[in-house]
């Protein structure tokens, strides 16, 4: 599936329409680059960071569960770092990339669920995600996710390009 850019003039009911928009169209993008790449290359690396494409969607679908439902609602999470072994992303041989497109969605489902039953002023619930610091509103939460995803989206459009996968937004 193939999103338009949130473009800064389209109208927009509130601010977190735009935050939710611009989620849902990283994610996707990032979703379809990885589904458009042939299966070889899913678990290759490119670069000497040594990342692979299933391994950086399973990289966000973390960070959105760790920013949402352990820092912002502060819910234990049992393994909110899952998605490394050591200092690496890490994906188990056994997961395929449609397991990981479909967790990356429903974990973005929950996050929408979230954002639209809370004002973006709203603080995040105490816990360990804060590291001893103050929670951050919901509002800064989302700035986070939004350039996370941003950032990565821009590394994977460089490693599908090499991978002569789909270039361009």
């Amino acid at each position: 599936m193939t999103m338009p850019f949130p473009e800064p003039t389209s109208p927009a009911g509130s601010r977190t329409e735009v935050f939710l928009r611009y989620l849902d169209y990283f994610r996707e993008s990032v979703t379809t680059k990885v589904s458009a790449l042939p299966e070889s290359e899913l678990r290759r690396s490119g670069l000497p960071s040594g990342w692979t494409p299933l391994e950086l969607l399973e990289h966000l679908r973390y960070v959105e569960l760790r920013w949402i439902e352990w820092g912002f609602q502060g819910r234990d999470v049992p393994e909110p770092w899952g998605d490394r072994r050591g200092d690496r992303w890490y994906v188990a041989p056994e997961e395929t990339r449609s397991d990981l497109v479909a967790a990356l969605r429903a974990q973005g489902a929950h996050t929408s669920a979230v954002v639209t039953a809370h004002d973006l002023s709203e603080v995040g619930a105490p816990g360990p995600r804060w590291s001893g610091a103050d929670p951050a509103s919901l509002e800064r939460v989302l700035f986070h996710l939004l350039q996370e995803y941003a950032r990565h989206l821009g590394h994977l459009d460089i490693v599908t390009e090499l991978a002569d996968g789909p270039t361009g937004e």
